[in-house]
């Protein structure tokens, strides 16, 4: 699914245009990406928690030369899905594959 994708359907659910429900989509991921930035963790609940993680230097290799190279510490985006939308996907999945 693409991000277009998800505008159409969220525009058929609300009433609202594509042109309107891509610009409230558009400023969702840019709500997520600056609050990420600054360090701030964000928490939508029965859906999941975005936050930072620092993700400590180490020893990592070229896969094409096999060379060791070092990898600085550096900080990643980490999304936790909730127990309920895990919960969901796993019966929906189970219903369809019997």
């Amino acid at each position: 699914m693409t991000k277009a994708d998800i505008v159409d359907r969220v525009a058929e659910g609300t009433g609202l245009t594509k042109l309107e429900t891509e610009a409230v989509v558009e400023g969702f991921f840019r709500t997520v990406i600056e609050a990420l930035c600054q360090g701030n963790g964000i928490e939508i609940r029965g859906f999941g928690t975005y936050k930072v993680k620092k993700k400590a230097g180490r020893y990592a290799r070229n896969p094409k030369s096999g060379e060791k190279v070092y990898v600085d510490d550096h900080f990643v985006p980490v999304f936790k899905f909730s127990k309920d939308f895990k919960g969901q996907v796993n019966n929906s999945m189970k219903e369809k594959n019997g």
